[in-house]
């Protein structure tokens, strides 16, 4: 019995001894799964998988199936004609492809042919560069072609967009979500804000527009509507559906789920109290199942269409848990495919049985590797907040944690700012990597994040500076009072409006704080408005203009919210990062920080990554981010 008992302590003990923290290097060399498809025959789910190269500083892809059910994956040398291509319509004849077209004249060899060499740039309008390139006068523009044969492209295509200065997909993200055949294949339905220059950079306002292939002539089909329209689908049955949000210029509204029906247009989530990602539309048609945050988690639901019946609209969550549901892949009988992660783990694609409520994991790229990194534990905390609320904390605690020793915690501060933070897996922000450097993690979903409804949602916008500091401040305050935590060593870090968070709080923290970290954040409000491209952005969320003098909203934003008016308050050491090609939160945001820390003798370090934008994406960029991120921390808390 004795040796028995050895030898099970003998295994635990190996077993933990065989496993390692988290490191920026074993991070960066997992794989990144993107499901493509379900096969036409239904058989096979077919995905991509990512793998970063250090030396080649680059992402290197591989194509695989598996069976929908599970089983080993099959590597794949093409998956032509293996999965549906939305470009090609329903009956087979003809094709949809994107192509850049230059419509402007912008350049200066543009307008002065004969001065060749010229490098001018002439505008006349915003819309002048937008997230990370500068506007050449070139446009995305979608052309149908027919078919011959085994899919094999013949004829020269038609711009179906002739002259337009518009963009269909949207820059800079926008894909194959933004375009979609009528079923019967006679129409295409695109997304596109038709608006050019100043106008441009003021709105959201992205229509849903109709191009006939017959009669070629295009028409828009929404609009009435003033803020964005898009992802159009078609249902099994031949409805339209999109997602729709209201309001011009609040690129955060409420996103609901539209469907036209007999020339009705139906708000299926306009009584539910949260905000649509994506949706997909179930086989018969009866049901939109979609994806929605939720109380710091992502999460599938289902919503019943009833058509022009007097049956009540029901939105019903089916998923629940501590981690995240990405995207819906596609159907296997009673089974809906979708990608999961959490914090501990990168997406994968899992199977959820809809009747019995149960889940399989399908692939399983990373399995191998994460059987040998050591899990950090999360937590759920609710805080309440100085004006009553409760609010839901993330703790992520070290791998091994052990509750009789103290630990440094750092504060992070989520992007967005009407961003959801959730069960997510960065491969930068990774919150298992930085437990794994032995710090607890503090998370806060303070006031700006979907997912606790849209009036907490909403609640920022206008109100940088104010409750939502509170609520960082209300966050780490409480944490810190536990046993384990070192409250001599907390730092703050975050990205984007974490990063202005951070640079806000350098200013009013009262020594909390003994570091900080701010990548790509907002310095000062007042350039930050001269310099950013989407003006919508800023007009909305800041209230206004710096010289709307009468604006009390506006007003506060440029004063009391501004972190270079507290610049005399600052006292603590600070990393501040900047993508060189970044023009949401240009690199002068960044120079204006760093140059005030250093004239003031504040310790303090810039980090410039010249040809990254407001991510870092190119993995030895991604490494040196790490090991500075890292470097700073151990250096200064």
């Amino acid at each position: 019995m004795k040796k028995y008992i050895f030898l099970v302590f003998s295994m635990i003990t190996m077993s933990t001894l065989a496993q390692q923290n988290l490191t920026p290097e074993t991070l960066w060399q997992l794989g990144r799964v993107t499901p493509l498809g379900i096969s036409k025959d239904g058989k096979l789910l077919v995905y991509k998988v990512g793998t970063p190269s250090v030396e080649e500083n680059k992402i290197n892809s591989k194509y695989y199936s598996v069976p929908v059910g599970g089983g080993n994956a099959t590597l794949l040398e093409k998956i032509d004609g293996l999965i549906a291509d939305k470009s090609v319509s329903p009956n087979g004849q003809e094709y949809i492809s994107v192509e850049q077209v230059k419509v402007e004249k912008v350049l200066g060899s543009d307008l002065y042919p004969k001065l060749s060499k010229t490098t001018a740039q002439i505008y006349t309008g915003l819309d002048y560069r937008h997230w990370d390139t500068w506007n050449d006068g070139t446009h995305n523009h979608l052309f149908v072609g027919l078919l011959a044969k085994e899919n094999e492209k013949v004829l020269a295509p038609i711009d179906i967009m002739p002259n337009e200065p518009y963009d269909s997909p949207q820059k800079p993200f926008g894909g194959d979500e933004d375009y979609v055949w009528s079923p019967d294949g006679t129409k295409i339905i695109y997304v596109c804000k038709k608006k050019a220059g100043t106008a441009y950079a003021t709105s959201t306002n992205t229509d849903l527009y109709e191009y006939d292939l017959a009669t070629k002539t295009t028409k828009n089909l929404t609009e009435s509507n003033l803020g964005y329209d898009t992802h159009p689908t078609f249902s099994p049955k031949g409805d339209l559906s999109w997602l729709q949000m209201k309001r011009d210029g609040f690129e955060a509204d409420k996103n609901d789920i539209i469907v036209r029906h007999r020339g009705l247009d139906i708000n299926l989530t306009v009584g539910w109290d949260g905000t649509v990602d994506s949706f997909t539309w179930s086989n018969d048609g009866k049901k939109v199942y979609f994806i929605a945050p939720i109380k710091g988690t992502k999460q599938l639901f289902e919503v019943n269409f009833p058509g022009l019946t007097k049956i009540v609209v029901r939105v019903t969550q089916l998923t629940d848990g501590d981690f995240d549901v990405n995207a819906v892949v596609g159907f296997s009988g009673t089974s809906v495919l979708v990608t999961r992660n959490d914090m501990n783990r990168a997406p994968e694609v899992y199977s959820y049985d809809l009747v019995k409520k149960t889940w399989k994991q399908i692939t399983k790229v990373n399995d191998e590797a994460y059987a040998k990194i050591s899990a950090s534990k999360t937590e759920k905390r609710w805080v309440t907040t100085t004006d009553g609320k409760k609010m839901l904390v993330w703790v992520i605690l070290p791998p091994n944690f052990d509750k009789t020793k103290k630990y440094p915690a750092l504060l992070y501060c989520q992007g967005g700012p009407q961003s959801a933070l959730t069960q997510s897996y960065s491969f930068r922000w990774n919150f298992q990597l930085m437990a794994s450097q032995g710090y607890i993690i503090v998370a806060p979903n303070r006031r700006g994040m979907p997912g606790h409804g849209t009036a907490w949602n909403e609640q920022i916008s206008g109100d940088w500076g104010g409750q939502v500091m509170d609520d960082y401040l209300a966050a780490i305050d409480d944490v810190a009072k536990e046993s384990y935590v070192d409250k001599t060593r907390l730092g703050a870090v975050g990205a984007s409006y974490g990063g202005y968070s951070v640079f806000q709080l350098a200013g009013i923290h009262k020594n909390r704080f003994k570091t900080f970290i701010s990548h790509c954040g907002i310095f000062n409000t007042e350039s930050m408005y001269g310099t950013t491209e989407e003006v919508f952005f800023t007009n909305w969320d800041s209230g206004g203009a710096y010289w709307e003098k009468d604006n009390a909203t506006a007003q506060k934003t440029y004063n009391e919210f501004n972190p270079i008016k507290l610049i005399n308050n600052w006292n603590t050491p600070i990393l501040i990062i900047q993508g060189g090609k970044d023009y949401r939160v240009p690199i002068g945001q960044g120079q204006e920080a760093f140059q005030a820390a250093q004239l003031k003798g504040i310790k303090s370090k810039f980090l410039l990554f010249p040809d990254e934008n407001h991510w870092v994406l190119k993995p030895q960029n991604a490494l040196v981010w790490q090991k500075e991120f890292f470097g700073w921390l151990k250096e200064t808390l």
